[in-house]
């Protein structure tokens, strides 16, 4: 038996029970989620591959816009306990198995600039164009497997907050404000780094108002960026 037939039958057995996920016609869905009283809100985006896109203008919570064409309609759900919320955009779980086709996935999120947020991103691959400066931020997470982020945090904060960058996005991007303390740190594999505004060295950046200012932004980055660019303006 030669080497070709030996892997098709290795696929073949591995992939015992796995789901082949066709690439269909385009389909458009939207939801929203109204404002509530919560005095703080989780919000979760968990996408596994496509373009993910955030930024502020909606008076209700959120306002979500999905184009896919996939079999596996994007869900939106949300809760509120005792002045906490939580909100999950994310894909349905699904067994692991083969995609056919050329898929298409695109979220086009807007958030509220009122309420408080922390906000986690989770991408497998793709790219993530995160606006977030305009948002009431308390907290910012991103986790990416591959791919390009563009997080721009550029704005008047009135609250000092953290953001932690892990993953291996192969060029990330930060748009950091000039009217508040910033300070970086980056270590782990990265490769290349550019910064502009900001003092320091390989390890650690930070602007003038930083030690002088009641609001500061800490930026965490870790882990396999291919190159990563530290912008203060």
């Amino acid at each position: 038996m030669n080497g070709k037939w030996v892997f098709l039958m290795a696929a073949a057995l591995g992939c015992t029970g796995c789901v082949i996920e066709r690439a269909g016609p385009m389909e458009h869905s939207s939801k929203a989620i109204d404002r509530d009283n919560a005095k703080l809100v989780r919000v979760n985006f968990n996408m596994g591959a496509g373009e993910l896109r955030v930024q502020e203008g909606t008076d209700k919570l959120a306002d979500a816009n999905f184009t896919y064409n996939s079999p596996w309609k994007p869900e939106m759900e949300y809760s509120d306990s005792a002045g906490y919320g939580r909100l999950t955009i994310e894909e349905p779980d699904r067994e692991h198995g083969f995609r056919a086709g050329k898929h298409e996935n695109e979220w086009d999120i807007r958030m509220n600039r009122e309420v408080p947020l922390e906000i986690a991103t989770h991408m497998g691959a793709g790219e993530a164009h995160l606006n977030l400066g305009g948002l009431n931020l308390r907290s910012v997470e991103v986790e990416m497997g591959a791919g390009q982020l563009d997080l721009d945090l550029r704005g008047k904060p009135e609250n000092s907050y953290d953001v932690r960058i892990r993953g291996g996005a192969g060029e990330a991007t930060l748009r950091l404000p000039s009217s508040v303390g910033v300070e970086a740190s980056v270590r782990g594999g990265i490769g290349e780094i550019e910064a502009s505004g900001l003092r320091g060295d390989k390890r650690r950046y930070y602007n003038d108002a930083y030690g002088n200012s009641k609001v500061n932004v800490h930026v965490d980055v870790e882990g396999g960026v291919g190159s990563i660019k530290l912008i203060a303006e």
